[in-house]
């Protein structure tokens, strides 16, 4: 698929925003998390995705776990 050299967004960080702007600001970044997911999937087209996608059930113990623990994050802003 291809793209951009460096990545807009952090993969793997889940979380919840109450309000991140207008949808005009923000389609872009969620079709590069779209295209992103579908290459991690080896998948090139949406019914396909659709076909192949899987769900998995973890406990709220194992999300906790896999999360980001026992380190310190950076400001991304700091980031250069």
């Amino acid at each position: 698929m291809g793209g951009d050299a460096k990545l807009s967004f952090e993969e793997g960080v889940d979380s919840y925003v109450p309000y991140a702007g207008s949808l005009r600001d923000n389609v872009g970044l969620s079709l590069k998390k779209v295209k992103s997911t579908m290459c991690n999937c080896g998948v090139l087209t949406i019914p396909e995705l659709q076909e192949k996608a899987k769900i998995t059930v973890i406990s709220t113990t194992s999300l906790v776990e896999g999360g980001a623990h026992d380190v310190l994050l950076k400001d991304s802003a700091q980031i250069k």
